[in-house]
């Protein structure tokens, strides 16, 4: 651990854009920004990545940060500790090669450093974030994706979390002028469609927001949360076309807000530390996945043969719907045929309502076989993932930062809404944020309760992490939270 007790507290800003603009149409641009603080000599440095993720997936090689964190020691002399990198998650197409402009920019951060001070803020942001997974009735739980359907609305039985708090950091020069923010905030950032091109979705529309409003050449540093199971809000509504801008504009002016309670004091506590943590890999991917397949094939046996067609289904469906009574003709024709003592309406309406309900049956099996044939497929690729692993354990870096009062947490992977909520109910009166997405990626870490979910979603499926893990984060976080 590095701690920094005496000495003036100095910060330096820069940026680099880092879209590929030969990978077609650019509808915000995409940074790496860098931040580094020094205090009696000791520099720390944070780079926050409008990118996917660091390393694994995404176009942020694997050997970028050890070959950042090297190049800064032997350029600069910064402890490799020192160095933390966070993705916002966004999925922007970032360029190929990174190491040379975030390098550039690390340096002119560095010659930038001026005496600083710094506060801790906190703010409240409910409006553009909804928990993704659904707790169903049967007790197992769902998740929204665009890549399956929702269960239907009578299934559902409640919804999970979210993490309105906002993490703030302010930094000024002497003179009072904004020189720095960085923000922590659980979302994912997927709210940008495809169709209006490159984009750092809602952190960076945030982001150019604050820096803008500020002025005096302030940065805004977004630092992603416990963002795994957190959905933009209304992220699967069809009625309306997605829009990243909108929810940036919200979290920008709560942000900008809570800036003007912050005080701010001279030469605040510098820490920085980080440990290793060997966490367990899954071992019932077979289990599972057998229990899939049994699914898959009881949902198969059970479709049933129907004497209509989507085309037919559709006019039956909103007649009976809306006339239950007389579906198919006037009220005149079936009062006609009752005189008559005949019934062919009546038998007719009969016959038309049970094959709605068995396409309506047909259709709940074919929805829920998309939930299962995309997570089995998830399953299956990190089993083989973790078979191929010389052992049972993956090293996960788990860094932490302190300026002031703020102190910071991280794991390298996408920590699910809970696991932060847990933390930050047990830190007792310090007030702590946590950040996946940070030194690394581990996909999705969720809560022990949910890896043990029998429902299948996209969060305990594609994991490489036994749930183990989760208890063994917490208390290693909890112990480093008492320590500073």
């Amino acid at each position: 651990m590095t701690s920094i007790l005496a000495g003036p507290f100095e910060c330096g800003t820069a940026r680099v854009e880092i879209t590929d603009r030969g990978a077609g149409p650019v509808n915000d641009p995409a940074f790496a920004k860098a931040l580094v603080l020094r205090r009696d000599g000791t520099t720390t440095v944070l780079l926050t990545l409008d990118a996917v993720a660091v390393g694994e997936i995404g176009r942020v090689p694997a050997n970028f940060l050890p070959e950042l964190r090297e190049k800064l020691r032997a350029d600069f002399n910064i402890d490799p500790t020192n160095v933390l990198v966070t993705a916002s998650h966004c999925h922007a197409v970032i360029k190929p090669d990174l190491l040379t402009p975030v390098l550039a920019a690390i340096r002119e951060a560095r010659s930038q450093m001026a005496p600083s001070r710094a506060g801790m803020g906190v703010a409240y942001e409910t409006r553009i974030s909804e928990n993704r997974r659904v707790t169903l009735h049967d007790g197992s739980e769902a998740d929204m994706r665009r890549a399956y359907s929702m269960p239907k609305d009578g299934a559902i039985a409640s919804t999970g979390p979210i993490d309105p708090e906002v993490g703030i950091l302010k930094i000024e020069r002497h003179d009072g002028t904004p020189l720095a923010v960085v923000y922590n905030f659980a979302c994912h950032p997927i709210m940008n469609p495809p169709g209006k091109g490159n984009s750092a979705d809602f952190p960076g529309f945030s982001s150019a927001l604050i820096e803008e409003t500020l002025g005096h050449g302030a940065m805004a540093f977004f630092v992603q949360g416990c963002a795994g199971d957190i959905n933009p809000i209304r992220y699967k509504e069809a009625s309306h076309t997605p829009d990243a801008e909108p929810l940036g504009v919200m979290l920008a002016s709560t942000v900008l807000k809570s800036l003007r309670t912050i005080q701010t004091e001279a030469n605040p506590t510098l820490e920085m530390s980080s440990r290793q943590l060997r966490v367990p890999t899954a071992r019932n991917y077979e289990s599972r996945i057998k229990l899939i397949e049994a699914e898959r094939q009881s949902l198969l046996s059970s479709l049933i043969p129907t004497n209509i067609n989507f085309k037919s289904f559709v006019p039956l469906f909103i007649q009976h719907g809306i006339w239950p009574d007389a579906p198919s003709r006037h009220i005149q024709s079936y009062l006609h045929d009752q005189s008559q003592g005949r019934t062919p309406l009546k038998q007719q309406d009969a016959d038309n309502k049970r094959a709605i309900e068995g396409y309506l049956a047909n259709i709940e099996s074919m929805e829920k076989l998309t939930r299962l044939n995309a997570n089995l497929a998830l399953l299956k690729k990190r089993q083989k993932q973790v078979q191929a692993l010389p052992e049972k354990s993956l090293a996960a870096e788990m860094c932490s930062l302190r300026v002031g009062e703020f102190r910071l947490i991280t794991f390298p992977g996408e920590l699910t809404v809970e696991v932060g909520l847990e933390i930050k109910k047990k830190a007792g009166p310090k007030r702590v944020f946590v950040a996946g997405y940070t030194n690394g990626y581990l996909y999705y870490a969720p809560t022990a309760a949910q890896l043990q979910n029998t429902g299948y979603a996209q969060e305990d499926c594609d994991t490489l992490l036994a749930p183990e893990w989760h208890s063994q984060f917490e208390a290693s976080a909890l112990e480093v939270i008492r320590g500073f």
